[in-house]
Formats: structure tokens, sequence, C-alpha cells
């Protein structure tokens, strides 16, 4: 591979420029009404406001930890509102765009962080599985979802896809390069979804891949194709596309949604050690809630009126955040026995009782003293 092939600039599907002008795509036609788009802003405006209410809760010391999404907004709502009730999504631990869009309140993303859940809510309900700490594991998990889907018969044009996200540090791991491969030779319903917000924490992009991630697909024998991950229309438009490839046989899809974490890795992170002002302020410009405004503005799609709303509804919301967050209750220790097995379980029947047993001697001590 010369240097001019490798270092060439990838094409970007981009329907919204970051000055809020639209264009339409020839391979990604968009088909959305004007409460649709309003209902896209109004997400990337609630969404950015609970990140930003669970970072100012992690710094007074509320919660342990908290991994930001500030900058991927659009990314994820594209993404997570592109998902019929019937899909599964495989997140990672950065995904409350699309937790928010398949019904997660943000009470029960912020108990994971709080250490006051062992799961937070029920995937199956919600048709979004729990977070993946571990970098890239998600990606299986999701292939093989996706061949059990494929095995039931739940395929067609009405049937069930699935998504998995990860990050761009993801695609150096082992797992996610062998989801690649399997999804591939099934030919697996899934839409890998890589948001590729420029640093595998302290690392960035040169450092993880000789070319562009979107390309790595066609080494594996499916398509990929390069979004901008700031362009809520484009990211809807393309991974509605890639869904229902999935579902009507056409198996994988990698989208790479090129965009930029603008905060920390997590809060726990300083990338003012690893990163300059500059490449900050460039993403500043090409923020996705600004240019969706524009666009807002420059169609006359919306008012001074319903701008307000939605910063009203914001307010409430943070309000509703804080609230929940401090007052939140410890589980049941005996809650970390649920739903470990689908069916009753005598092992996990017996440990409960041994672990009930040892909680009451703790009472049963504290009694005795007492006399």
């Amino acid at each position: 591979m010369s240097d001019n092939t490798a270092h060439e600039e990838p094409e970007l599907v981009q329907l919204l420029t970051p000055e809020g002008v639209f264009t339409e795509h020839p391979d990604y036609p968009l088909d959305i009404d004007p409460e649709e788009v309003r209902g896209l802003y109004r997400d990337l405006v609630l969404v950015r406001r609970v990140d930003q209410e669970a970072v100012a809760l992690q710094r007074q010391g509320e919660l342990g930890l908290w991994a930001s999404l500030l900058g991927q907004e659009a990314a994820q709502i594209g993404s997570g509102r592109a998902l019929r009730p019937d899909d599964m999504a495989f997140p990672s631990y950065r995904e409350h765009g699309v937790a928010w869009c398949r019904g997660i309140q943000p009470r029960e993303l912020l108990g994971m962080f709080r250490g006051v859940t062992n799961g937070g809510w029920d995937p199956n309900e919600h048709g979004f599985h729990l977070y993946t700490i571990v970098i890239g594991s998600q990606a299986l998990h999701a292939t093989g979802y996706a061949m059990g889907v494929q095995r039931d018969g739940s395929v067609g044009e009405n049937g069930s896809a699935v998504i998995s996200y990860f990050g761009d540090g993801a695609t150096s791991q082992g797992d996610t390069n062998e989801a690649f491969n399997f999804a591939a030779v099934n030919n697996a319903p899934v839409v890998f979804f890589c948001q590729n917000n420029q640093w595998a924490i302290s690392e960035p992009l040169e450092r993880q891949s000789r070319v562009p991630l979107y390309k790595r697909a066609s080494g594996f024998g499916f398509p990929g194709v390069r979004v901008d991950g700031n362009d809520v229309l484009a990211c809807l438009a393309v991974t509605r596309s890639a869904l229902n490839n999935a579902r009507e046989g056409q198996g994988p899809t990698l989208i790479e949604a090129f965009t930029y974490r603008m905060g920390a890795h997590t809060t726990n992170d300083d990338p003012s050690r690893y990163r300059v002002a500059a490449e900050l302020e460039e993403w500043e410009r090409k923020d996705p809630i600004l240019r969706m405004r524009a666009y807002l503005e420059n169609e006359g799609l919306a008012d001074d009126a319903f701008f307000a709303q939605v910063e009203t509804e914001s307010d409430r919301l943070a309000e509703r955040v804080r609230h929940e967050c401090r007052t939140m209750s410890d589980p049941d220790p005996l809650d970390i026995f649920a739903e470990v097995y689908a069916e009753p379980n005598v092992h996990i029947d017996r440990q409960r009782a041994e672990f009930a047993d040892y909680l009451a001697s703790f009472e049963d001590s504290g009694a005795e003293g007492g006399r």
C-alpha cells in the first residue's frame, strides 16, 4: 500500500453541515417529518443535560465515576432512534444517549455508577443490554445474539436486528475482530457501530490504525461506512439503512461515526495532559446541538417558544436527576442472587440461603451484645 492510498481522505456521509445546511445524500435518503426533527433536537439537549449533571454529581462525591458522552450525542441519538422496539443493542459504558432512546431512565444509569444496583435494568424489557466494562467483549455478545436471532427465524423486513456499540480503542481488541469474523462468515444480522472519538483514553487514533477504521470491514468481507458522528440526521439515516440490510439477510455492516470526545475519558481522567486546546476548539465548532439548532432555525422548523420549552424541560430534568441520585437506597444484599440463571437453580438457592444465614449472624450478634 502506498502512502497516498493509506492517507487518502475517506468519504464521509454527511447530511447536515456544521452551519446547519441540509443536503440530501443519494445513498442514504431520510424520510423524517418536522416533529421528528424537533424530537431529535430535544433528545440531544436533554441527554447532554443528564451528562452534565452526572459529571457535577461525581465531583460532589455522589457518584463513584462517570463516563461522559459530551460531543457524542448525535452519534448516539441518531443511531438509537434508528432502532425498532424488537431490536437489541449491546452498549459499552458510555451509551447514555442510546439508553435514553431505549427508555432507560437516568436514575438507572446513575445507580450503576453510584454502586447501588447489581445491573440497572431488564435488557429484555428495553432491548438494551447492560453496560459492558470489558473493552470489546460486547461485540462478541452482539454477534452471538444475532446468530441466535438468525436461527430463530426472527429476520426479514419485519424482523429483529442487533447493534453493538464500541469505541475506536476497542477495534484493537481481539474480541472485536473475532466478532467481525464470526458475523461475516455467518452473515449475522448485526451492525457494528464504532464511535471514533479520536482517543482511546490517552492513545490517539494514529496509534490505533494505519487506515480509516471503517475500511477494516472489507478485510472481513462486509461493508463499512464512515458517517459524520456530529450529524444526528446522517447517523439516523446510515444506521437505519444498515439495520434494514441486516434484517433482510445482507449481513453485518461496520459504521464508523467520526466524532470527538469533548470531555475526559472518565471523571478520573485529565485530558489536558495528552491533547492540545486547539484540537478541542476545532471540534467545538462542529457541536452537534448547535448545528441542529441552526438547521431548525434556517428551515423555520422551530421558534423561540420551542427552544425555551426545551430549556425549561432540561432544567426540570436536571433537578429530578439530582434528587433521585441523592435519595437512592442500597439494594437488598440478597438481590445479587437474582437473575443469575433463567431457570431455578439449586446451587444458587443454596448459596443464597448460606449468605442469608451469614448476614443474620451479624444481627444475632448485635442482639446478644445488647443483652
